[in-house]
């Protein structure tokens, strides 16, 4: 590595990322469910159990030294299945609906990136180095995981279903990945679009797996569903390749 450039405590974005990424959000879903509607601890409790263990893993994962692999995806898996017990919670037990709880969580996405980009004069992953950029990091990924899950929830309300709605996110993965290829279009502003809309996508698959037959799913366990995605990703950090991102010095600005 070239002395001017510093390690990021986040991996570097490859198709290694995006695999387990999407993993993680599925399972967000089916963990997430699991606790509050399996367990029927319901969606406050559930809040409450994974909003701690978020904090407890954003905590160790801030004072880390160096990127460690299983901490920074211990922290992503957190936060998926609190963003999916909150957005269960606002749209279902507050009665905001799915629209509502959407448009909220996309006004608070955009309100943390807006704070982390006046800050720090860029929002690029690149430069998530310092305890500063690493909490404007998390806070807008627990955002964007709990907009991802009302995102999900509503596409597959609306009449797509759940395997509708999982086209309908896959495709629009395609075109970010087609834009990040073929275009100019900035890096940064395609990697928090494919951030936010892998989370719809594993929602939607989170419940095609665990939904009844009756409503478009395939009815596996919930419990059963969460082992083997959470044994899939082990599998894949151990694997697929995983090193710490880097950035030069002086970092690209958004």
């Amino acid at each position: 590595m070239d002395k001017s450039e510093t390690l990021t405590k986040v991996p570097a974005v490859t198709l290694g990322f995006w695999i387990i990424k999407i993993l993680a959000t599925t399972l967000g879903e089916t963990g997430g469910d699991t606790v509050s509607m399996t367990m029927n601890l319901g969606y406050l409790v559930g809040t409450a159990i994974f909003a701690g263990a978020l904090v407890v893993l954003v905590v160790a994962q801030t004072v880390a030294k160096k990127f460690h692999p299983f901490l920074y995806w211990a922290t992503i898996i957190a936060s998926t299945t609190a963003g999916t017990t909150m957005a269960d919670f606002a749209d279902r037990s507050l009665g905001i609906g799915y629209p509502g709880g959407s448009i909220v969580l996309f006004a608070l996405v955009m309100a943390s990136l807006a704070a982390w980009y006046f800050t720090e004069g860029t929002v690029s992953v690149q430069t998530v180095s310092t305890p500063r950029v690493e909490a404007f990091y998390w806070i807008t990924i627990t955002f964007s995981q709990t907009l991802g899950t009302a995102l999900g929830d509503w596409a597959a309300d609306s009449g797509l279903g759940y395997d509708g709605g999982a086209l309908v996110f896959g495709a629009a993965l395609a075109v970010i990945a087609a834009l990040y290829f073929w275009t100019r279009v900035s890096h940064v502003l395609l990697f928090w679009m494919a951030f936010i809309l892998t989370r719809p996508l594993g929602a939607t698959v989170g419940d095609f797996f665990d939904k009844p037959v009756a409503e478009g799913g395939l009815n596996v366990s919930r419990p059963v569903a969460s082992a083997i995605l959470a044994a899939v990703i082990v599998a894949c950090i151990l694997i697929l390749p995983q090193r710490a991102g880097s950035h030069p010095g002086e970092a690209a600005r958004a």
